[in-house]
C-alpha cells in the first residue's frame, strides 16, 4: 500500500507574508488603534451631563441612530437622522 501525500510548494504557502498583505494588515491595524484611541479621548473629555448621540451598524449592515440624555434619563433610537433631530428638538423645547 502506497500513500500518495503531496504538500503545497513553499511559494504558495507564503501568500499572507507578502509585502502587500503586510502593508494592508498594518494599515487596518493602525486605523483600528486610532479609532479606539479617539473613542477613549472622547469619553474622557465628554461632559457626563451632555446629550450623547451616536450611530450604530447592526450585523446586517443597517445604520441607525441612538441618543441618551443623562439629565432626563430619556433615550431614543431611530433609523433616520431626521427622526433623531426631531426627538432632540422636542426634548429641549419644553
Amino acid at each position: 500500500m502506497n500513500n500518495d501525500i503531496r504538500c503545497l510548494p513553499t511559494e504558495d504557502t507564503r501568500i499572507n507574508s507578502s509585502p502587500l498583505f503586510q502593508k494592508k494588515f498594518n494599515l487596518n491595524l493602525s486605523k483600528s488603534l486610532r479609532s479606539i484611541w479617539e473613542s477613549f479621548v472622547k469619553k474622557l473629555l465628554a461632559d457626563p451631563n451632555e446629550l450623547q448621540v451616536w450611530q450604530k451598524v447592526d450585523r446586517y449592515g443597517n445604520i441607525y441612530w441612538q441618543a441618551y440624555d443623562p439629565a432626563t434619563g430619556k433615550s431614543f433610537s431611530s433609523g433616520t437622522q431626521t427622526d433623531m433631530c426631531m426627538w432632540i428638538e422636542q426634548l429641549y423645547r419644553y
